[in-house]
């Protein structure tokens, strides 16, 4: 068979797998303007930028002739798949998600998505998370899922409530020091 008609792999296996779901399939995809904006703008610099510069290369690379010891040309096809896997999975998660402007919540004294919460938790040590989308939630920044645990014992409580938290350790109680909306940086 003229290998024209044949599927190039490297024997990964990783193709035949998209990214998972990480939200349970009756749950909402909730958002907020700066998480959705991150997502845009990661999918645009993979389309405008980063896959133009590899497929330039696996050009050149298929131009060199044999193909099948063609470092550049085998990476580069691998790294055009990952570009494309990534930028099917934004586009879903683009398509399904429902922005949630912070400023618009209406309980500004509850904890609801897009809150930022200072507690304490019972080492008396005060921390501080916002609650954001499954997708932008980076806990070194301080930013949880809002179907984290932690979301989910801290969700519409106010300033001054105890909350518990279950833990692998066990019950941990919190204290909800503060609750606040940050206007987001990202409105354009």
């Amino acid at each position: 068979m003229n290998k024209a008609f044949t599927k190039e792999n490297d024997g990964d296996g990783e193709d035949d797998f998209e990214e998972a779901n990480p939200l349970p399939a009756d749950v909402k995809n909730y958002m907020t303007p700066t998480g959705h904006k991150m997502l845009q703008d990661e999918m645009q610099h993979l389309l405008r930028v980063e896959r133009p510069k590899v497929v330039e290369v696996v050009s050149w690379a298929a131009g060199n002739g044999d193909r099948s010891e063609n470092g550049d040309y085998i990476y580069g096809k691998k790294r055009l798949r990952e570009i494309d896997k990534r930028v099917r999975y934004l586009s879903k998660r683009l398509r399904t998600a429902e922005i949630v402007d912070p400023e618009q919540q209406q309980k500004l004294t509850r904890i609801f998505f897009g809150a930022t919460v200072t507690y304490a938790g019972t080492d008396g040590k005060e921390h501080t998370v916002q609650l954001v989308g499954v997708d932008e939630a980076n806990v070194s920044a301080g930013k949880i899922s809002w179907l984290s645990p932690m979301a989910k014992a801290l969700m519409k409580a106010e300033a001054g409530d105890s909350v518990e938290l279950k833990t692998p350790a066990g019950i941990e109680t919190i204290d909800v020091l503060d609750v606040r909306y940050l206007i987001a940086q990202t409105h354009q």
